[in-house]
């Protein structure tokens, strides 16, 4: 009897336990988790958020039309090719490498395009297959350079930079630049093609639905291996916090012309990469040679291969970007793909958080970091500021990036020691 009483007194105990572990694994277990992984210098994508909200904070107050539903529209406009770029640097920073060629890559693309399509009637889907193709060819080049002859990646892609620029302009000629017509599919795409605002909702609400489904399915998993299962509630407030927030954006540029489908575009190739670099062999491998190149060698990943997909990638989005730019402008010119084309899409990974040491970055990253530039650039001309005003403060703003994110590894290593 004595026995009975003492197993009924430490039932309910067991049971408080139990209730306070799982509360621990709820909402406020998340808030406590979050706070110590910003503590031990892991800020994500944190810095980058502040950063979009103070800039479009500063530049509504100096001029209102910085928010306005059709500025935001052409700003999302012209931010779906640099990040593009801004996508496949991603790939090549996460290695700790580096592709200086993007630009020219771009502008060679763009040229392409109108050589091909314009000026000899090649049919727009094969033109564009035959541009990134080329990106692909030119990307294997860089990966062979690094391969076999152990170049530093600096200087084979500055090399190529040089190469690339000087084919492009060869290919235009004398003329220097080729008018695409207005009324064509790729200039509409690049300038007026918008997203029926059905699509645009349904969008909006996927990823929330997406990010439940994946809680529950993980649960199951865990349950069927007898394993505890988290609570939904940290999943439910994420998804109906991200759904509100996509469904006012979407609510908002539709007070304007709606959701560009050249900037829908890009948010699907984000979601592919994002996919393969979290979800397949090959984007572990890619994290794990980014972080030791010589531990993933000896775990048996063939690192020279991964290298050598990784500039391929980047290329390959590079002359995507060219195409898309071409759209945008509705012509191929010697102009294209030189400027701040490189500084841009470069910062704008950067900035979005990916390292430059290697090892650390998401797709994700060139959304938010092109965002920022484009931001930045939008808001600097509508205040009628000089370029030279926008490089400066670009260029500030990528040098806080660095410092932040050479200051957040410090602090994880220090936090690892201890």
């Amino acid at each position: 009897m004595t026995q009975n009483i003492q197993e009924n007194d430490v039932s309910p105990r067991l049971d408080r336990a139990d209730t306070r572990v799982r509360h621990d694994a709820g909402i406020s277990g998340a808030m406590r988790g979050f706070v110590d992984q910003v503590r031990s210098g892991d800020l994500g994508m944190l810095p980058v958020v502040v950063g979009l909200l103070l800039i479009s904070v500063v530049f509504s107050t100096l001029n209102p039309i910085f928010l306005a539903p059709n500025n935001l529209v052409n700003l999302l406009f012209d931010a779906a090719a640099v990040g593009l770029l801004a996508l496949g640097v991603v790939c090549v920073l996460l290695l700790g490498e580096i592709d200086l060629s993007i630009g020219s890559m771009s502008g060679l693309a763009s040229a392409m395009t109108g050589v091909l399509w314009v000026n000899s009637g090649v049919p727009l889907p094969v033109t564009i297959v035959a541009v990134m193709f080329t990106g692909a060819l030119v990307g294997l080049l860089f990966g062979f350079l690094r391969n076999q002859f152990e170049m530093p990646s600096f200087v084979a892609t500055l090399a190529g930079l040089l190469a690339l620029l000087g084919l492009q302009l060869y290919i235009l000629g004398p003329t220097g630049s080729i008018n695409m017509p207005f009324t064509s599919p790729l200039v509409r795409f690049g300038q007026i093609m918008i997203m029926p605002a059905w699509i645009s909702y349904s969008v909006a609400v996927i990823p929330g639905i997406l990010i439940v489904l994946g809680k529950m399915r993980t649960n199951q998993q865990r349950s069927a291996a007898n394993l505890s299962a988290s609570p939904m509630s940290v999943a439910v407030v994420k998804a109906a916090f991200l759904t509100i927030a996509l469904v006012f954006v979407v609510f908002y540029l539709e007070q304007g012309r709606g959701v560009p489908w050249m900037f829908g575009i890009f948010v699907l190739f984000v979601v592919i990469l994002n996919y393969a670099l979290t979800r397949t062999q090959w984007g572990r491998s890619m994290f794990a040679v980014g972080g030791n190149a010589e531990a993933a060698r000896r775990s048996g990943i063939n690192v020279k291969r991964i290298r050598l997909s990784a500039f391929v990638v980047c290329s390959t989005f590079a002359a995507l970007g060219g195409v898309f730019a071409a759209a945008r402008l509705a012509s191929a010119s010697q102009q294209a793909g030189t400027g701040d084309v490189n500084l841009n899409a470069i910062a704008a990974a950067v900035i979005g958080g990916t390292s430059l040491f290697g090892g650390r970055g998401s797709a994700w990253s060139a959304l938010l970091g092109v965002l920022v530039i484009m931001a930045i650039s939008n808001g600097l001309t509508l205040l009628n500021l000089s370029s030279s005003l926008r490089y400066m403060i670009t260029g500030a703003v990528l040098a806080i990036a660095v410092i932040v994110d050479s200051l957040a590894r410090r602090s994880r290593a220090s936090h690892g020691r201890a």
